[in-house]
């Protein structure tokens, strides 16, 4: 049994990440920590706990960071993107079951220090509580298995960034402690815009999941409504990349992706912040910027076929 620490600032791509991990086989979900980010630290929580109550899944909610540990690009949260409440905007109650009264960078610790070398934090928003469970916790690369991230883009097939020319948004968001996660020695994948904007999911892709993956399938539909609209006014076209699933899909089958590895660092100030850049010959830079960082993977290409068979032939678990 593989087991995994959800963190997510959840919107409408992280709500579909929770259910790839909930219905995937061999998986437990140890714990979700919630953090600010595509709506505010409340409205996260409380969406995480209302998906966890919906789909029935077993793991503690943990509150995390209501705001970046250091300089960030930008103010506020995308509700244009997913929706004032985080979740397209859909009508819901609220979830009976509130949130632990533990932080989510404690609760990370926590589960680490009870299954050392067995916890894979998968990260899909900020990277601040991870930032904080180092703070708490030193020892925590010795700890933790893995951390996988959704985040970072590396300039790859003509790839930029989403909320600047070079910058993603979870890294913007909190740039000081995605550097400072980066450099941590944590074994660490990042799962960027160069492989998220490659798979790309349209309507026949949803209303397929609409069809096999029951109630799942019916929840997804309705929150991608909003998302959609979203990026059909950006592209003319109804279709999105998928985004934080691919940080899943690489858990459950690396294979599909080609990895790099390097140190990488993260700029945090100036017109490039937020910019993930991988070093792969430090050896040869005048800056010693590289000197001591650890390597990171980071996934530079995808089987996008694949990531979106394997998405769909998990979901459709919950309709059987």
């Amino acid at each position: 049994m593989r087991r995994v620490i959800f963190d997510t600032d959840i919107g409408i791509d992280d709500a579909m990440a929770l259910l790839f991990l909930h219905y995937a086989p061999g998986l437990r979900i140890e714990a979700i920590t919630t953090v600010s980010g595509n709506a505010s630290i409340a409205n996260t929580t409380r969406n995480a706990c209302y998906v966890r109550e919906r789909f029935g899944i077993d793991a503690r909610v943990f509150r995390g960071a209501s705001g970046p540990i250091g300089p960030a690009l930008g103010n506020g949260h995308p509700d244009f993107v997913h929706g004032k409440n985080g979740l397209g905007d859909i009508e819901f109650s609220t979830p009976l079951q509130e949130a632990e009264l533990q932080s989510a960078a404690e609760a990370i610790v926590e589960l680490a220090e009870a299954y050392p070398g067995e916890i894979t934090v998968v990260a899909v928003g900020r990277l601040s509580n991870v930032a904080k469970a180092l703070d708490l916790c030193p020892r925590l690369p010795d700890l933790l298995k893995e951390v996988v991230i959704m985040g970072g883009v590396f300039m790859r097939r003509g790839h930029q960034g989403n909320v600047s020319p070079v910058a993603e948004a979870n890294m913007a968001g909190d740039p000081t402690a995605a550097d400072q996660v980066l450099g941590s020695g944590l074994e660490v994948t990042v799962v960027g815009l160069d492989v998220t904007e490659e798979t790309v999911m349209d309507e026949a892709f949803v209303e397929a999941l609409r069809t096999q993956a029951g109630d799942a399938g019916s929840f997804i539909h309705d929150i991608t409504r909003f998302y959609f609209d979203f990026y059909e006014s950006i592209n003319a076209e109804r279709s999105c990349p998928i985004h934080d699933s691919s940080a899943v899909a690489y858990l459950l089958a690396p294979e599909h992706y080609h990895v790099e590895e390097g140190p990488t660092r993260v700029v945090c100030e100036g017109v490039a912040m937020g910019q993930t850049i991988l070093g792969l010959h430090p050896e040869r830079y005048e800056s010693d910027a590289w000197l001591g960082r650890p390597s990171c993977r980071i996934c530079t290409a995808v089987d996008a076929d694949a990531v979106k068979k394997l998405y769909l032939e998990t979901l459709s678990l919950a309709g059987q």
